[in-house]
């Protein structure tokens, strides 16, 4: 067992963690323009004495820590690095000072936990075996999973399991989300040109209106969330973005719609090709009664994120002995994307969700939003958690 110091240890480290938050937090960075966040976290990594830390993926970084016992598995924790494209509204004394850009998804959380983590592991390797590899991510927003993997971050040493991290306004502060199997959704970008015939609006008839193909379309597409599949399944399509036009008087001949498809499907990535096919049988039949011609392109944007079965329970007992008890445990699931779900297609993975909504400290915006904050008493217990979680995956049998 690990003694009860443990917390009076990690308590210690609570400036630490959230000195690291604000000062990510500062200095937000869009993806793979990470610099200044590569180099803090990799000089933090040099000066914890890991075995390596190397640069990949252009502004990711990697660090590698062996245990008492080289031999043995190896864990990734890993850590989103990306803000987004927000101007910040929060008003904190460690606001942006970026003016545009924001870490307005915890991603700021995500290093500083993950890094705090780094420091109690380095500081206890003689009670591990195996690997503990810590990935921060740049560019979670538009598919860094997959780059990252493709450099090669599930090899030398090859991943056993991976372990990540959500922080999310949808749960109460104090509570996290766990559950096992598909607990996010599949999520694909479309763009949907429709092309009509143009012609001046007191001659409808000489014209093929593709606005009111656009608006026939998005009207259609609401059978499919609510008469084609199983209502206990969620899916939601919707539309973003329209374009087209030139005049007030002249018919719209072109129009394109962009938007998305979210499922969340117990069978997971497999149902892409059918919801898919649905989607565009639909725009097939609008297209054929009003006359236009249609083009259709998608963008993969993220697969359906499967938490594994035995990660689940590893982290059920790293909740009960970092919180006492399972009480903060609550079921979750989302349609939003995320592409960790990368890692989980190729090695046994699992998320956890961290509840950030606190009236009292008035963090009650969602994320994504101007702003969003959260309660930073929460971090300190999610560093335990995973110290935890880590130890309990690599000690020796």
């Amino acid at each position: 067992m690990i003694p009860l110091s443990l917390k009076e240890e990690i308590e210690g480290y609570r400036t630490e963690v959230l000195a690291l938050r604000k000062d990510f937090h500062e200095h937000p960075e869009l993806g793979y323009q990470e610099f200044r966040t590569s180099e803090v976290i990799y000089d933090y990594l040099k000066t914890l004495h890991f075995d390596t830390v190397r640069n990949i993926s252009k502004t990711g970084v990697v660090g590698t820590l062996f245990g008492r016992v080289p031999e043995g598995k190896t864990v990734i924790l890993r850590a989103n690095m990306d803000a987004l494209p927000i101007l910040e509204e929060t008003g904190l004394n460690y606001a942006s000072k970026t003016p545009g850009i924001m870490h307005a998804g915890g991603h700021d959380a995500h290093m500083a936990v993950t890094l705090v983590v780094g420091k109690l592991l380095s500081r206890h390797r003689q009670e591990f075996s195996g690997c503990i590899k810590l990935v921060f991510q740049p560019n979670e927003e538009i598919a860094g999973a997959l780059d990252m993997i493709h450099a090669g971050v599930l090899e030398d040493p090859p991943a056993d399991a991976a372990l990540s991290m959500n922080f999310t306004q949808m749960i109460d502060a104090g509570k996290i989300g766990l559950s096992e199997g598909v607990v996010l959704g599949n999520t694909e970008e479309f763009v949907l040109r429709l092309i009509g015939k143009s012609g001046n609006t007191y001659l409808p008839n000489r014209s093929i209106d593709a606005a009111l193909g656009a608006a026939k379309v998005m009207e259609s597409i609401q059978l499919l969330e609510t008469r084609e599949y199983d209502p206990m399944h969620p899916i939601s399509i919707m539309v973003g973005k329209i374009h087209g036009g030139s005049a007030r008087n002249v018919v719209i001949d072109e129009i394109t719609l962009e938007g998305t498809i979210r499922f969340l499907f117990p069978e997971g990535q497999e149902s892409i090709d059918t919801v898919k096919s649905s989607f565009e049988r639909i725009v097939r039949s609008v297209c054929g009664m009003m006359r236009l011609n249609y083009e259709i392109s998608y963008i993969h944007s993220n697969s359906s994120l499967v938490n594994h079965r035995q990660i689940v329970q590893n982290l059920r007992c790293a909740a009960r002995d970092t919180y006492g008890e399972q009480q903060n445990l609550v079921d979750f699931k989302s349609l939003m994307g995320e592409d960790f779900a990368e890692f989980g297609k190729r090695i046994p993975s699992a998320m956890t969700f961290f509840g950030v909504n606190n009236e009292k400290t008035q963090c009650v915006y969602p994320n994504y939003h101007p702003k969003f904050n959260l309660d930073e008493d929460i971090l300190p217990g999610a560093v335990e958690y995973f110290f935890r979680a880590i130890l309990n995956l690599l000690r020796p049998a």
